[in-house]
């Protein structure tokens, strides 16, 4: 975080002012770590009829297996009540579940207790998803489903189009600094900048601006993984030293070794700040882990897990020790970002940047494509 504040800095909920809550699903069954595991839950789920099928789905206020709803924005899949469901299960989706901790969805609207549509239209491509919790700022590209917070899309609309900042920012920022600004652009500084308070401090400072902004990208790439993965130099790469288990169930870390133990596995080198690095006072890797590490139960479809750890797993593991280890030394450079020359929210007022008029904080009217709604009727939207 920037080391010098100043106290009329704007709120990020300001400058990117539409936001919306994040799914919720209201069971944990329809989602997993893996997409094998989502297709034998949903095998499960149609073999059993009537009474038993509703139990295992665990219905709610908002959803039983006789909900009648229309499909996900840009989801292909059945309209028919799920009482009556057959077929394969819908190809899941990869979604972030937790802080760094990428798992999959069946991406059906019946099994989504709150799904929010306005999210699933403009989720594509060129989206990027920042995810506001009281203690950090994510940035994903995909459809983010965690407990709890907020998420600000960087579009409006599909496409890269619409950004959602307030009006007229970006030409402001242009003409106080003189150079062109963009929505990447400003996303990028709102993720080197940001202050745990959630206001982002802005400068007129051409030099700072482009320092903070790449630095930005820096965070921005690491928390994608888009393209070219991370990778630490030769030596300082994490490697499995010793195989793990089929089904670990404990880990912990050895300081002296640099070392994470998964029962008998072992994977090292891996820097105590990769292991320290904590999102709401939960260390990453251990919240990663526990998520993998339930054993198998009987009686819920969310007992339904793979029989053994799969290679993936280890794949995705050792990134992820990468890109922790990458951004603990980023933030360092995160915390000297000294904000001269600030751009206040008394500034933007002036300006009439800021107050956004209502309908900035509204999702825009997205009818480019058609929805299906219940029971094959078409929904309008």
């Amino acid at each position: 975080m920037p080391g010098v504040t100043h106290d009329d800095a704007p709120p990020l909920a300001d400058l990117m002012p539409w936001s919306v809550a994040p799914p919720r699903l209201g069971r944990d069954w329809p989602v997993a770590p893996d997409p094998a595991t989502l297709r034998d839950r949903w095998a499960a789920l149609l073999r059993a009829d009537g009474p038993d099928r509703e139990t295992l789905f665990e219905p709610t206020r908002a959803r039983t297996a006789h909900s009648a709803v229309g499909q996900l924005p840009g989801r292909a899949g059945d309209t028919q009540k799920l009482v009556r469901a057959s077929g394969p299960c819908p190809e899941p989706v990869r979604v972030l579940r937790a802080p760094f901790d990428e798992q999959w969805l069946i991406p059906d609207h019946r099994l989504i207790d709150a799904a929010r549509p306005e999210l699933w239209r403009v989720a594509d491509e060129r989206q990027v998803f920042l995810v506001q919790t009281p203690d950090v700022l994510l940035a994903t590209s995909l459809v983010p489903v965690p407990r709890g917070g907020r998420v600000r899309p960087l579009y409006r609309r599909p496409g890269g189009t619409e950004p959602n900042l307030a009006p007229g920012l970006p030409d402001h920022l242009t003409a106080r600094l003189g150079c062109a600004v963009t929505a990447p652009d400003v996303l990028a500084w709102t993720l080197a900048a940001v202050r745990p308070d959630g206001t982002v401090p802005l400068t007129e400072d051409r030099e700072v601006w482009l320092r903070g902004v790449e630095l930005g990208r820096r965070v921005l790439w690491l928390m994608l993984r888009d393209g070219d993965r991370p990778k630490l130099p030769g030596g300082r790469r994490p490697y499995v030293r010793a195989p793990l288990p089929a089904r670990p169930l404990t880990l912990y870390y050895d300081r002296d070794e640099e070392a994470l133990h998964l029962d008998g596995g072992r994977i090292s080198p891996v820097p105590p700040e990769a292991w320290e690095f904590e999102v709401g006072g939960v260390r990453v890797l251990e919240q990663w882990f526990a998520a993998r590490a339930a054993p198998a139960g009987s009686g819920t479809l969310a007992g339904i897990r793979p029989r053994a750890w799969p290679q993936a797993w280890t794949s995705e593991l050792l990134e992820l020790v990468t890109v922790l280890t990458l951004l603990a030394e980023l933030r360092p450079h995160q915390a000297d970002l000294e904000t001269t020359a600030p751009i206040t929210a008394s500034d933007l007022d002036t300006a009439g940047v800021l107050p956004v008029p209502a309908a900035a904080r509204r999702p825009a009217s997205v009818l480019d494509t058609r929805e299906e709604g219940p029971e094959g009727q078409l929904l309008l939207i």
